[in-house]
């Protein structure tokens, strides 16, 4: 068991996490590690399971971005929050950054600041989207610092981590949906090969659910299935935990 000072995990204060996690980059040669509130598909709601920003800082609202590196542990929060962050950071080590107020960086602009010469970032790839990669791998270039996105080192200390959810997906009828599944793929299809296309892949889940007319319960407030679909000229491949079929 994961264990500070005599804590486990579910009871440790939000700086033994922070210690916690900085033993986990110093074993993987990382100066600063980012913290969105993301999950693997960018919604804009996250489940419980992906609600990592809050769970290392204990800032609880639904939007933020925490980063931090050897030295301090910062977060960055817009106006609807400066309230209430203030209040949930009270008597722990995290900074607050305001978005948007004079003086304060961005987070890249942070990070491009913070991290040294021959320096790593690390974050986990999966819930960091491929254009904020790309362009703190720009910024980063100059100082010769790499990015390490294979590793999530939250999924390491947090133990009582809720699972993904797993809730039953279901079929929407036809005369709701207006269209069959097949009758979208063939569209699709259609499409694909005006584009000269032999592979589509889908990770948005509102275009997977509206494409296979089928619908869950895995985003708050969205009638989504967790999944990601592959298209070919002859096949599709929904990737999806198969309990909730």
């Amino acid at each position: 068991m994961n264990t500070v000072n005599g804590g486990s995990a579910e009871k440790m204060t939000v700086d033994q996490k922070l210690e916690l996690l900085r033993t986990k980059m110093k074993e993987r040669g990382m100066d600063a590690y980012m913290v969105p509130t993301a999950d693997f598909h960018e919604s804009e709601y996250v489940g419980d399971h992906f609600k990592c920003r809050q769970f290392l800082t204990g800032f609880t609202g639904s939007a933020g971005i925490a980063v931090v590196t050897m030295k301090e542990a910062c977060l960055w929060v817009d106006g609807r929050y400066f309230v209430q962050a203030a209040v949930q950071l009270q008597g722990t080590s995290v900074k607050m950054m305001k978005m948007g107020q004079e003086g304060v960086p961005s987070v890249a602009g942070y990070l491009e600041a913070e991290v040294p010469e021959n320096g790593c970032l690390g974050f986990d790839g999966r819930v960091v989207n491929a254009l904020t990669g790309i362009d703190l791998e720009k910024r980063l270039k100059e100082k010769n610092a790499r990015i390490l996105c294979s590793d999530d080192l939250i999924n390491e200390i947090w133990e009582d981590r809720p699972a993904l959810s797993m809730e039953p997906a279901w079929a929407l009828h036809e005369k709701y949906a207006g269209k069959t599944a097949e009758e979208k793929l063939k569209e699709l299809r259609a499409e694909m090969k005006k584009e000269h296309t032999d592979m589509y892949v889908l990770t948005s889940l509102d275009d997977i659910a509206w494409l296979l007319n089928i619908r869950g319960n895995d985003i708050a407030y969205n009638p989504v299935v967790l999944s990601y679909v592959i298209v070919t000229e002859d096949k599709l491949y929904l990737f999806v935990n198969e309990e909730v079929l």
